[in-house]
């Protein structure tokens, strides 16, 4: 159990450098999920057939397996959205009210029993959200898009942990994500006409980005975390992802300075969602409850 919470937080450390990168990188979200996914399928190709770990699966779990990686590629075009869209700092701490809604689905998905505890927690983080839209108009449209990211990635979440243990992480993901990159690759000519952009190919700088992003923090980190769901409940993955705010907004706040352009609305919601964390994890410890 120890290891499968420090599998976790390895993950969502890792997944708290995703909004830098990012920021960096000079494509739109669109684009930037779709060289991100490219590069992560020819990497887990490669790897899976180095290993010679593949598993062939029944066309259901193949096909199932294939429409959780149209949630995930939609999450990651609504989570780089609204990176893009307002800032690093408001999009991580979008993403923090997936445990509200990971509390909603997972009863109606895994045919658990709806824990109003969990619903408390969740509500806390999406309270704390919401003090920042309220408070501050300029971060609207670029919450409204981190919302959508959060809902994306509470289904995702749910529906990996119902299929967890039919094939090695690895295979999953593979699986998973070919299925992101054929709606990405299906649907880009129709997102490029609505959402035109002058950079269609990556610079130099942004191949960099796009190779850690892709290897260390989508491969190594999904890994983890498929594994971690073998032993945890998805509502505590998704609950320890509110981390990632955290390392994120550090990071934001050392290399771009955002901290100079954000009021106090943001930091008294930040808190709030921190003292949810806090006390998901005292649970956990108290009542070995994951």
């Amino acid at each position: 159990m120890k290891q499968a919470l420090i599998k976790v937080h390895i993950s969502v450390f890792l997944a708290g450098f995703t909004g830098i990168l990012g920021a960096l990188i000079q494509l739109n979200e669109g684009l930037l999920v779709w060289y991100r996914i490219f590069l992560t399928v020819i990497a887990l190709f490669f790897l899976i057939r180095w290993k010679g770990s593949l598993k062939k699966l029944a066309t259901s779990s193949v096909i199932k397996l294939i429409g959780i990686g149209i949630l995930i590629a939609l999450h990651w075009v609504c989570f780089y959205g609204s990176i893009k869209y307002a800032n690093v700092s408001i999009g991580l701490v979008c993403f923090a009210s997936s445990g509200f809604f990971t509390a909603l689905f997972e009863p109606i998905f895994t045919h658990k029993r709806i824990s109003l505890i969990e619903i408390i927690l969740g509500l806390l983080s999406l309270a704390g959200i919401y003090l920042i839209f309220h408070f501050d108009a300029r971060y609207r449209t670029g919450i409204i898009i981190g919302i959508a990211s959060a809902i994306l990635s509470a289904l995702f979440s749910v529906l990996n942990k119902r299929h967890v243990n039919i094939a090695p992480p690895q295979t999953i993901m593979l699986y998973e994500l070919s299925g992101g990159l054929l709606l990405l690759t299906l649907f880009m000519p129709v997102y490029l006409h609505y959402f035109p952009t002058e950079n269609i190919f990556p610079s130099l700088k942004d191949w960099i980005w796009l190779l850690l992003l892709s290897l260390l923090c989508t491969v190594f980190a999904m890994d983890l975390m498929l594994q971690a769901l073998q032993k945890v409940s998805a509502f505590t993955i998704n609950l320890s992802l509110n981390l990632e705010p955290v390392y994120g907004i550090i990071l934001a706040f050392l290399l771009f300075h955002e901290n100079e352009k954000l009021n106090n609305s943001f930091y008294w919601g930040v808190s709030m969602i921190a003292v949810s964390v806090l006390l998901q994890m005292i649970r956990i410890v108290k009542y070995k409850k994951v």
